[in-house]
């Protein structure tokens, strides 16, 4: 089954705790402490995998978690960090911040890869709070936690030739005619409902890759019927081949069919009118498509070729030019390209909002201090208490008109408020 956007959660491992320890040896007297770090939490990779086509396998599973660091240990033993957790995509994936609808990677080649979601650092040992004045420190951090967030894939299949027409005009027919690929053909609109992909080959040897998108519907840039789903699939194409009915079989005037097909396209994104094109007569078999083929000939010249996908007519001379065409666009050019651009913000250590009386507390770094804090060592407990006040909270706690006896809460922290 063909799937082609998912909305799953990722999250980093955690990292491990640091440990608590002192050396105790015979005859070392006052070792001192002798705590480990903790691991580093596994990071979530996101791998572009050319063995994929589908987001398929997101249907099924959800949630992607790295796994954990190891706590440190005595004698300065520090945990080991976690796997990291390796999840392929096909390629031509795009994932996305379900929160903030940032685009955090393009997968657009093969083996590409993206850190998505980053494991947590550990936490210090005791040995690492030791100093020339306090040479036995009993505190130890724990790990930070591992980044988490839903966010959706949504897939852009990568071909070098885009087939778009209306239902019934043939892709289908042609797309079995000139790659190995063999999809639902039948005498009737929307046979097709997903895209796929052959590979096609020119009386050289050279390869190429097609993509028959399913048949667009007037107003298909509006999302009317399956147009977003299908739209987006055109946009990584390097060439476009308007594949139209001129035997006119349906009803349809083929001139229109052109113009309305463009429309689609310049509603939904004005650039994939600067892609080149092909203009594709097709059904030639039926007498009377051959007027319609010389009428678009008079109006377009070179850019129209006939065929005939049930016959063949016309097919080897359509192959040879794709690929010319293919060939004139400069190497370096890479279609629907999204480059993600990360703007610098300075980072605010926190921000405070009052919510049903309740001072609630936010931002990374003080988060971050209270999950790493172990409040159960009175040591520790100091220096959290340290920390905040560098950091300037109880001033601006004051000036949002804290009163004593107030409920301050970061995270899953509460304390009542005292000067």
């Amino acid at each position: 089954m063909f799937i082609d956007h998912a909305k799953i959660y990722v999250k980093g491992g955690d990292g491990g705790n640091g440990c608590v320890a002192f050396r105790r040896e015979k005859y070392v007297p006052m070792g001192g402490p002798y705590g480990g770090d903790g691991g580093r939490g596994g990071n979530v990779i996101f791998v572009a995998d050319e063995g994929m086509n589908t987001l398929m396998d997101f249907q099924y599973r959800k949630h992607f978690k790295a796994e954990r660091g190891v706590h440190g240990i005595g004698k300065n033993q520090h945990g080991a960090w976690g796997e990291n957790l390796v999840v392929k995509v096909p390629v031509g994936t795009i994932i996305i911040d379900d929160d903030s609808g940032e685009v955090i990677a393009d997968l657009a080649t093969v083996d590409q890869e993206a850190v998505v979601a980053r494991g947590g650092r550990g936490g210090k040992g005791n040995s690492r709070f030791a100093n020339a004045i306090h040479k036995a420190p009993s505190m130890a951090e724990n790990g930070e936690p591992g980044e988490e967030k839903w966010i959706r894939l949504e897939l852009k299949l990568l071909a070098d030739v885009g087939l778009v027409g209306f239902p019934n005009a043939g892709k289908s027919t042609l797309i079995s005619r000139v790659s190995a690929a063999r999809p639902k053909i039948a005498d009737y609109p929307f046979t097709t409902l997903v895209p796929n992909l052959g590979v096609v080959s020119t009386r050289d040897k050279e390869t190429f890759v097609i993509a028959d998108i399913p048949g667009l519907i007037e107003g298909a840039h509006e999302g009317t019927g399956l147009g977003h789903d299908f739209l987006r699939h055109i946009e990584r194409n390097k060439i476009l081949l308007f594949i139209l009915d001129a035997a006119q079989a349906d009803g349809r005037d083929v001139m229109e069919d052109f113009t309305n097909l463009r429309n689609e396209l310049e509603f939904y994104n004005p650039e994939l009118l600067e892609r080149p094109y092909l203009i594709v007569a097709n059904k030639l078999d039926i007498p009377e498509a051959e007027d319609n083929f010389h009428a678009l000939q008079e109006q377009y010249g070179d850019l129209v070729l006939g065929i005939s996908a049930v016959s063949g007519r016309g097919i080897d001379e359509l192959i040879e030019k794709t690929y010319a065409l293919l060939q004139s666009i400069p190497a370096t050019e890479h279609v629907g390209e999204t480059r993600v651009v990360r703007r610098f913000e300075e980072e605010v250590p926190f921000i405070i909002d009052v919510v049903n009386g309740v001072y609630e507390v936010t931002g990374k770094r003080i988060e971050n201090l209270a999950s790493m804090t172990n409040f159960n060592q009175d040591e520790s407990l100091q220096r959290f208490q340290r920390t905040i006040n560098r950091m300037g909270l109880e001033e601006a706690l004051r000036a949002k008109g804290i009163q004593p006896g107030d409920t301050v809460r970061i995270k899953e922290l509460e304390f009542d408020y005292s000067e």
